[in-house]
């Protein structure tokens, strides 16, 4: 693990939302990014983990962090959301502190008192005015001592603008606004995505050991770390250098059969952790190594290798295997028996708590990386075909003779090939496996999941 290097710089102003439970700061996160980032629900405490997203303030870049409700009255999980929200307002530039348009409570009071020592960097933002005439409520609110105190309604969008306004005036004021990435540069960084950034997903069952991950990975107590499960909700992000290359990584919310799935708020976390797989290059499926691949962890898998992403299987827990003698070949073995839709993925052993394996892990991430963007030259991928069907050729169905005429690879990511043939109809499926065989051993592809496709040339069948 030397060559795990931590990313701390701040590239552009940062922005922090915080206040009790359910005042509405999750739908104005949504509203700055413009999508439906972090999960609503009126059913407080729903954010538990911090989440961020880069948006656009008046033309000026901005890191927005959206925040776990801070309650002081609560102990044990409930704490452990305040102290993770709390912590994040020391990076802020800027926090937006919610309060709900009516009479302040006592959690309001207990807040605005812990939070004075931040007051030079507090906007104070009441909500849930939806119609003027609620904006004489204001008022009420300057007696607080806050500098600036603007009403708003977040799900209505009601002086949104004037919010967004003063925030860029604030941050202009502070910070100069040299700190964007210009736009030259920035779209020299987007061509080159692909050669020096690998973007990671972690997905699995919950309490497989996905957050402890990602607080390894990234040295930071991004997810809160928990035995109840469930307890990652929103996708939580989060970067890392190693061996030069940089890694997003995105924790998600622990995947369970659909029939136990029974509040709004996992079902929709669940969805946004199966999304992930979309932005994702390479997919961690993390396995609790105790308990071993279970029928969900295969569905899951079904999803990965149907969108094309590359997979590395995680055994994590390992330091409670690694003294049993041939343990890691048994997981294995055992692994493939089982699944044989995944015969083709890495298989790591590591302890994410121990911080054991990391290196191993990321080096198969970068080998799984390199070959979903191989691409075949047409020459040489038809040279091998030849020689495989010389070697074997096409076995004849109910006197049908198949030809395959050429081959080609269309696209990498996901990784296709296509084999025009004579006759597509009834073409040997144990063919094609062959075929695809001998693809992943002389082109280095045996980590990645990938298709061949049968097409029929328009003149194929004059040959019959």
């Amino acid at each position: 693990m030397t060559d795990l290097e931590y990313i701390s710089e701040k590239k552009f102003p940062c922005v922090v939302i915080a206040g009790r439970p359910n005042v509405g700061k999750s739908t104005l996160f949504n509203r700055f990014l413009r999508k439906r980032r972090a999960i609503t629900d009126p059913i407080p405490g729903v954010t538990r983990d911090p989440i961020s997203g880069t948006c656009d303030l008046a033309g000026r870049k901005i890191k927005l962090t959206d925040t776990g409700g801070i309650d002081y009255s609560k102990e044990g999980f409930a704490s452990l959301i305040t102290e993770k929200s709390l912590a994040s307002l020391e990076e802020a530039d800027l926090i937006l502190l919610l309060l709900e348009g009516k009479e302040l409570t006592s959690a309001d009071e207990h807040i605005i008192h812990g939070m004075r020592r931040y007051s030079d960097k507090i906007f104070l933002v009441i909500n849930k005015l939806d119609s003027p005439e609620k904006d004489d409520d204001v008022w009420n609110y300057h007696s607080l001592g806050f500098k600036t105190v603007i009403g708003i309604s977040s799900s209505h969008g009601r002086n949104i603008d004037t919010l967004i306004s003063k925030m860029r005036e604030f941050l202009d004021a502070k910070l100069p606004p040299e700190n964007d990435l210009p736009e030259d540069e920035a779209e020299v960084q987007a061509e080159n995505a692909h050669i020096n950034e690998i973007r990671l997903s972690i997905i699995g069952k919950p309490n497989t050991g996905k957050s402890t991950l990602i607080n390894c990975l990234t040295g930071k107590n991004l997810s809160i770390v928990s035995d109840v499960p469930g307890t990652t909700r929103d996708v939580i992000e989060g970067q890392f250098i190693y061996r030069d290359i940089k890694y997003t990584i995105y924790d998600t919310a622990g995947i369970r059969r659909k029939k136990k799935v029974t509040e709004d708020v996992e079902y929709y976390s669940v969805n946004r952790a199966i999304g992930s797989i979309e932005f994702a290059e390479v997919v961690l499926l993390m396995v609790d190594c105790t308990e071993g691949l279970t029928d969900q962890d295969k569905k899951i898998a079904s999803q990965i290798v149907k969108k094309g992403r590359g997979v590395v299987i995680v055994l994590n827990k390992w330091d409670m295997k690694s003294h049993i003698p041939n343990a890691e070949q048994a997981m294995k073995d055992r692994l493939q028996f089982l699944f044989p839709i995944l015969d083709f993925a890495p298989v790591v052993p590591i302890s994410a708590k121990e911080g054991v394996g990391i290196d191993k892990l990321l080096d198969a991430v970068f080998k799984v990386k390199k070959q979903l963007f191989t691409r075949v030259s047409t020459s040489d991928l038809n040279k091998a075909v030849r020689e495989w069907v010389d070697d074997y050729p096409v076995p004849a169905a109910k006197g049908i003779r198949y030809k395959i005429r050429y081959a080609t690879q269309p696209e990498v990511f996901p990784t296709r090939f296509i084999l025009f043939v004579n006759r597509a109809d009834r073409f040997p499926d144990a063919y094609i496996s062959y075929i695809k065989n001998k693809i992943r051993k002389r082109f280095r592809l045996s980590s990645i999941p990938f298709d061949v496709e049968i097409r029929e040339t328009k003149s194929g069948r004059e040959d019959e």
